[in-house]
């Protein structure tokens, strides 16, 4: 090991630093020690005591007011120039390996099929998803959104009923009870899950034309195709298709035991995890 490896610029600006340091603690103790055995001081008392101890007021050492100013010029000399901004430092170099780690992890698949989407989804359900949706997804008894109906025909009607909360639109959340019976609700769902959705498939196929009726209330905020009038609302041609998880993600979303980050962008995931994870949520509603 070299302890003086003075070819290093953090060693030897350390070294010097220590040097000066050391330097001017022994001038500044000597000359308050030489104070101490010669000087009688004197002059205003301040008008603080404690005990009857008094305190002079007495200016700040020049050697200290020296010293200061020293160090202050030492440290902006030091950012600026003795060890700039765009040196090696630890964390740019972290942020550097992840940066790289994370392009060659987007080449690697950005081919990937869905099964191996699916299992990649899986892994990092498990490690960012399930301490709040649970190991199943199953929400933890209502904690969270229960995703294994998330999705699906099931969960539309959810939604009519008892509202949809947590997604930050203009138009602002959608609160329950929009249906004026619990049939019509079954209707509309039925509606929207056959004709709008990407579902594409209804339960209850006779229900559907009472639904599409009833679909001229939640036009006026979803618009007459369900596509959210230019991201006025949620785009329901998306849902129950990875793209409308995708848009959770981007989006966050506020809930009863807290808030889901906004992943896009926020570095904990990248584009290729995010895909996935919404390839596996998606799949949890069909029973995949």
């Amino acid at each position: 090991m070299k302890w003086f490896n003075l070819e290093d610029n953090i060693n030897s600006l350390s070294i010097i630093g220590a040097i000066v340091i050391i330097l001017l603690t022994l001038i500044v103790v000597g000359r308050l020690f030489k104070q101490m055995k010669a000087k009688k001081e004197g002059g205003e008392l301040s008008e603080h005591n404690w005990d009857g101890i008094g305190e002079y007021k007495n200016p700040l050492p020049i050697g200290w007011a020296v010293t200061f100013v020293l160090l202050i010029i030492w440290a902006i000399w030091y950012f600026l120039a003795g060890y700039p901004l765009n040196s090696y430092s630890q964390i740019g170099e972290y942020n550097e390996e992840v940066k790289a780690y994370n392009e060659n992890f987007q080449k690697k698949f950005e081919n990937a099929n869905i099964d191996e989407l699916r299992a990649m989804g899986e892994q990092v359900f498990l490690v960012q998803c399930s301490s709040c949706h649970g190991i199943t997804g199953d929400g933890i008894n209502g904690k969270a959104a229960d995703l294994n109906i998330w999705g699906s025909e099931k969960a539309i009607y959810d939604a009519i009923v008892n509202g949809s909360k947590g997604l930050e639109y203009p138009l602002g959340e959608m609160p329950g009870g929009m249906a004026a019976s619990n049939d019509e609700a079954k209707a509309i769902a039925a509606f929207v899950a056959k004709e709008i959705s990407a579902i594409k498939k209804t339960n209850n196929e006779n229900l559907v034309e009472a639904g599409r009726v009833a679909w001229a209330t939640c036009a006026a905020c979803h618009g007459e195709d369900g596509k959210g009038m230019d991201g006025q609302s949620p785009d329901l041609s998306t849902y129950g298709s990875s793209k409308f998880v995708l848009d959770v993600l981007n989006r966050g979303k506020s809930g009863a035991i807290g808030v889901m980050p906004k992943f896009t962008g926020s570095g904990i995931l990248n584009p290729t995890q995010e895909k996935a994870v919404s390839e596996y949520v998606i799949s949890l509603s069909k029973g995949e």
